[in-house]
């Protein structure tokens, strides 16, 4: 029989070429008159721009939003949206900012706007992530839902090729996750598939072409898709290994997700042959897993964890990390077959099936 459950979350979306413009008029909409904008340093610039343009309706800018969501950052952020008054924040950056954001409306019940420049995905999700004494601690509230989203795709023109691959290859993980890490929920699989087509037709024309304004805004639709599909769906061993990655050795976040997500597949094909003939159908591909490992190599993205910061000598203890609590996954989970796979993945060898 033909039986799903489906909850969506709330959210509330703006998207088009020159959307930022739109962004006055949606705060006064929603009532919200005195936001603190947050970047990373990097995006400062940015972040200085949008301040400008909010005028009165901004009280400020934090610039220090940090890979990972450290939770020394999150402090320091809450103190000054304390002292500034500040009634809500809106997020102008990838997921190391959008993550800030979703603390602060965790932590201080803020209303969050969020405008990714990357392809991170997480604004559409309910999965908020701090780092603590070097482990990531995540879980799902819909209190960090941003209470807008809005996506100018112009705004990823200025992302160089070297971070639009990996962070493509990011939001591909959220939607292969949903099609890769159990029983099919066809709503969210829907989601997700069409999300795979949008990022596999786009990623290579966006590393090639960085002034192609048409692939840019289908790898930006792609990601809010995939984005959609983790924020309803499931997570499983992939994002496990991530989170340990990103938690215990600082690894940069997309790259990681990158590395390790065509071995994830490959991990566990046996025992979601639908997902993964479906996944393979949306790639155009015989084998899914080996189709992640060669766009990665197509868009320039990195194959390998020690090109990534990663030492031999971290992957026992990051298999040790990443088996020390069960984890929802439709393969068995032990350290042993978890230490092959990061061998694999160390060595930027081809994803193959562990035993």
């Amino acid at each position: 029989m033909f039986e799903f459950t489906y909850r969506a979350l709330p959210w509330n979306i703006v998207f088009g070429v020159d959307a930022l413009g739109q962004l006055p008029a949606e705060l006064d909409g929603l009532d919200l008159g005195r936001a603190l904008v947050l970047t990373t340093p990097n995006q400062a610039d940015v972040g200085r721009r949008t301040r400008d343009l909010l005028g009165t309706r901004s009280v400020g800018l934090f610039d220090r939003a940090m890979m990972h969501v450290p939770a020394e950052t999150v402090d320091g952020a809450m103190r000054v949206a304390g002292e500034s008054g500040a009634d809500c924040t809106v997020s102008v950056g990838g997921g190391s900012t959008t993550g800030l954001g979703k603390m602060l409306a965790l932590n201080l019940d803020l209303p969050n706007v969020a405008i990714p420049t990357t392809y991170a995905g997480s604004e559409m999700t309910n999965i908020w992530g701090t780092t603590v004494d070097g482990r990531k601690r995540t879980g799902r509230d819909d209190r960090v839902v941003p209470t807008l989203t809005l996506y100018d795709p112009v705004l990823t023109l200025g992302l160089p090729a070297k971070v639009a691959g990996p962070s493509g290859l990011n939001a591909m993980a959220q939607a292969v996750a949903n099609l890769t890490s159990g029983a099919l929920n066809p709503m969210v699989a829907d989601m997700a598939l069409a999300a795979v087509r949008a990022l596999t037709e786009s990623l290579p024309n966006v590393v090639k072409d960085g002034d192609d304004l048409s692939a840019r805004t289908q790898a930006l639709y792609g990601a809010c898709l995939a984005g959609g599909a983790i924020g309803t769906g499931t997570t499983s061993l992939h994002h496990r290994l991530c989170h340990t990655f990103g938690g215990a050795f600082r690894t940069p976040h997309a790259e990681t997700h990158t590395v390790l997500l065509p071995h994830c597949v490959a991990y566990n094909a046996a025992s979601t042959t639908e997902g993964t003939c479906r996944l393979a159908q949306a790639m155009q591909v015989d084998d899914p897993a080996v189709g992640l490992y060669e766009l990665a190599k197509q868009v320039n993205a990195p194959r390998a964890l020690k090109d990534i910061g990663v030492l031999e000598a971290d992957l026992d203890r990051a298999a040790a990390i990443a088996t020390e609590t069960p984890v929802d996954n439709p393969e068995p989970v032990s350290r042993e077959r978890v230490r092959k796979l990061l061998h694999n993945a160390f060595h930027g060898l081809a994803p193959a099936l562990i035993r």
